[in-house]
Order: structure tokens, then C-alpha cells, then sequence
């Protein structure tokens, strides 16, 4: 029973909080806005602005767009299921022209750090930077606000995850694989998966040449099993295949 009782409260404790975002006009959603808590809890929009967010009861969440931010939310003023749909001053009309290029993660990154920068930078050890500007510079936060060091943590580790994922997906693409495999779908489907490399993995090749070396001796594994599997099937016959020093 007392078990119950905690975990109703806790549930109690945590809200959703859902709506849009629009442009000035309140006629577009705007895509990759940043909806963050002040506890540390963020998202982002959807490519129709819509977001989803769950944060404790006593948090705040704020609007980000453009290296500018909005008013701050209190949780516990907002109408209960309702949504909070918001307008942020972005005319759709008057949005600069995009050029479109090639994925960077590189640039993507940055980019990534740079918005969740006090996620990534946080530190409450002590001889950080006092708020008040003096004093010994420990972070009192840490130790009578503990429930907000963990959801940094967690924060910061959830995002650590999804860069590593994310650096994965840029180095064993789909289209790298196929120009040093040969392969081609469904085989390079099925391939993509079984021999999808960790992220600790990948770090210990020295060489872009170790690398494609690895890739190419798996497709010999692959494909033995694949033609026992898959008698008949095409998608696994090899066409020729650059040189492995030339398939980046």
C-alpha cells in the first residue's frame, strides 16, 4: 500500500503539457522549436510545431527559436488539460531563404551543444561559480535541490546517447556501405542492421582504411549466410566495387 500511495504521488507530481507553436500570425506551426524546463526536461517540435512535454509540477518551461527565448511558464498556472499553444514573433513570410546541403554532423553538433550548452556544461561540484558572485563557489543547488541534479544528469546523458547515435548514422551510411559492399536491398537492409557498429567501436579504428576494411570482411560473413538463407535471391551478388581507399 505504501509502495501505491509513492507511486501515485509521483505520478501525480509529473504533468504533460502539450499544444503548438506558431509564427506571428498564428497560421504556421513552427518546426524545431526548443521547449525546455527549467529543471532541465526538453524537446522539440515536430515539422507541424506540435510538441509534447513532461515535467514536474513545480517547473517552468520556456520557448527557444533563433538563439531567442520567451517568457517562462509555471506549470501550476496553466488550465489543466489544456493545451498551450503560443505565438512567437517569426513571420513565416519573412523567414531568410535556405540553401539546402548535404547532412553535417559536424555542423549539427555544434549546433546541438550550443542550444542545450547549460545541459552539457553544468557542474555542481564544488568550486563552481557562486550565483551571488561570492563566497567559496559552492553550488548550493546541489545540495538542497538533489531531484535537479539528477534530471541534468539525466538530461545530459539522454543527449550524450542520441550524439553518439546520431555519429554513428553519420559514419555507417546506407550509401557508404553499398559502395564498399556491393550490396543492394533488401540484403543491404538486413546488413545495415545485423552489422551496425557501437559507437565504441567505431572510435577504435585509427583509419578511414581499418574501417572500410571491417565493413568489407563482415560483408563476406553476411553474405555466405545470406545465400544459404536466401537461395535464388539477387540482392547479395556483389558488382564491382571501388577500391576501399576511394569509397569515402
Amino acid at each position: 500500500m505504501l509502495l501505491l500511495v509513492l507511486l501515485c504521488r509521483v505520478a501525480a507530481a509529473q504533468v504533460v503539457i502539450k499544444g503548438t507553436v506558431y509564427d506571428k500570425q498564428a497560421r504556421h506551426g513552427i518546426p524545431n522549436v526548443s521547449v525546455i524546463g527549467t529543471s532541465g526536461i526538453g524537446t522539440m517540435t515536430d515539422t507541424l510545431g506540435r510538441y509534447n512535454i513532461k515535467v514536474p509540477n513545480d517547473d517552468s518551461i520556456y520557448f527557444s527559436y533563433l538563439g531567442k527565448t520567451s517568457a517562462k511558464f509555471p506549470v501550476k498556472r496553466l488550465p489543466p488539460d489544456q493545451p498551450l499553444d503560443v505565438s512567437l514573433p517569426v513571420s513565416m513570410d519573412l523567414l531568410p531563404s535556405v540553401t539546402v546541403r548535404q547532412p553535417s554532423y559536424r555542423m549539427d553538433s555544434i549546433a546541438n551543444r550550443n542550444e542545450y550548452r547549460k545541459v552539457f556544461d553544468y557542474d555542481p561540484a564544488i568550486g563552481s561559480a557562486p550565483s551571488s558572485g561570492f563566497g567559496l563557489g559552492i553550488d548550493f543547488d546541489y545540495i538542497f535541490n538533489p531531484r535537479k541534479f539528477r534530471r541534468m544528469e539525466a538530461l545530459r546523458t539522454r543527449l550524450e546517447r542520441e550524439e553518439k547515435d546520431k555519429y554513428v548514422d553519420h559514419r555507417f551510411s546506407k550509401a557508404l556501405v553499398k559502395r564498399i559492399t556491393g550490396l543492394v536491398s533488401p540484403a543491404l537492409d538486413s546488413f545495415m542492421v545485423e552489422y551496425r557498429p557501437s559507437y565504441d567501436i567505431l572510435k577504435t579504428f585509427e583509419t578511414d582504411y581499418d574501417y572500410y576494411s571491417y565493413i568489407k570482411s563482415c560483408s563476406f560473413s553476411f553474405i555466405a549466410q545470406w545465400k544459404i538463407e536466401h537461395p535464388g535471391d539477387s540482392s547479395y551478388k556483389v558488382q564491382p566495387v571501388p577500391n576501399i581507399d576511394t569509397a569515402k
